[in-house]
């Protein structure tokens, strides 16, 4: 699937730990308005055997004990990851902070803990039905499984969470995705443009609406601008690149138009550099753990020479661009070259 800007809010917004905890609540809420229409398929003894008082003390304890596993699990993540940027590099932090792993786990002990505390109020409310408690306790059961697996999962992952080996492949993986995609799409599907373009005295600049790194360029939405206008553009600051509010992004070759709006709105730029379409971005930050392992104050050559084999590997295996016609025939963009990784 091609990525487009929205795709892309909606990646980032999965990747929020507070996106996935509100499922917990959302839960919780739901099953007032499930319960009724899934108390009836049930055998009527079961209905009969469990009552809210029966639900309620489960509740209860996963509600208090979920509250004290996920105060100590943050305190272990963050301890981890501080530790990661200070014997890597800073860069190294904010990926960890997109570990799946460590998402997942810590939504599910707070998920489970805010779907415990609704049940509790929607109960104490009388917002559930009495004859429903089979059904809440059925949803509790399943909420137990799955913290279960998740505190098996995290045991395993605690033992390697902030390790330099777990650093190190971690932003190998990042580089070796974002090159592959480099590879497979030299120009994001649009026209590789040549290191010094150029550009007509006609060509209209199209200035960056922000200051800050070139996050992404949603190349797709792009051509669908241009082809209604019957323009080119030609983008000369390729994802990664720090501009400044104002100074040219790209050049309108023709189909400028008065609107600029909808060329920039194409544009996302951020405070910090991010791997979705900065195929460099992964180099630099393996490159940024070697020369601190050479630092006197940590003198570790043995993380220089492994960073020196991952990146040998990785450049080894990516393969060459490939030769596909562009997919989008309106827009340039650079690509990336032997000289800049």
């Amino acid at each position: 699937m091609r990525l487009s800007k929205t795709l892309l809010l909606v990646k980032r917004v999965a990747r929020n730990l507070a996106a996935r905890v509100v499922f917990g609540a959302v839960l919780a809420l739901a099953m007032a308005f499930l319960s009724p229409l899934i108390e009836p398929l049930l055998p009527s003894r079961w209905t009969e055997q469990v009552k809210p008082d029966a639900v309620i003390p489960i509740l209860t304890i996963l509600a208090t004990t979920m509250l004290t596993v996920t105060t100590f699990s943050l305190s272990v993540m963050v301890q981890a990851f501080q530790t990661a940027a200070s014997q890597a590099t800073p860069r190294a932090y904010r990926l960890h902070l997109e570990d799946t792993t460590t998402q997942t786990v810590l939504a599910t002990f707070t998920g489970a803990f805010l779907y415990a505390l609704t049940a509790l109020v929607m109960f104490r409310a009388d917002l559930y039905a009495p004859d429903t408690a089979i059904v809440i306790l059925g949803v509790t059961v399943l909420v137990i499984g799955d913290i279960v697996l998740a505190i098996l999962r995290w045991i395993e992952h605690l033992s390697r969470l902030g390790s330099m080996d777990d650093t190190l492949a971690m932003v190998e993986r990042q580089a070796r995705e974002a090159l592959e995609r480099a590879m497979q799409q030299p120009a994001f599907g649009g026209v590789p443009l040549d290191a010094d373009p150029e550009l007509p005295e006609s060509a209209v600049p199209v200035p960056a609406p922000s200051g800050g790194y070139i996050q992404f360029v949603d190349v797709e939405a792009l051509h669908g601008i241009l082809a209604e206008r019957g323009g080119h553009i030609t983008v000369t600051s390729a994802p990664g690149q720090h501009v400044v509010k104002g100074a040219p992004v790209a050049w309108l070759i023709e189909g400028a138009g008065e609107d600029l709006d909808q060329i920039t709105d194409c544009f996302t730029i951020g405070s910090i550099r991010t791997p979705e379409q900065d195929s460099r971005f992964g180099i630099v930050v393996l490159s940024e753990v070697a020369a601190r392992a050479l630092s006197p104050g940590i003198n570790d050559p043995g993380t220089a020479i492994d960073v020196i084999h991952r990146l040998t590997r990785l450049l080894h295996e990516i393969g060459a661009p490939s030769g596909s016609p562009p997919e989008f025939p309106r827009v340039e963009l650079p690509t990336v070259r032997a000289a800049d990784v």
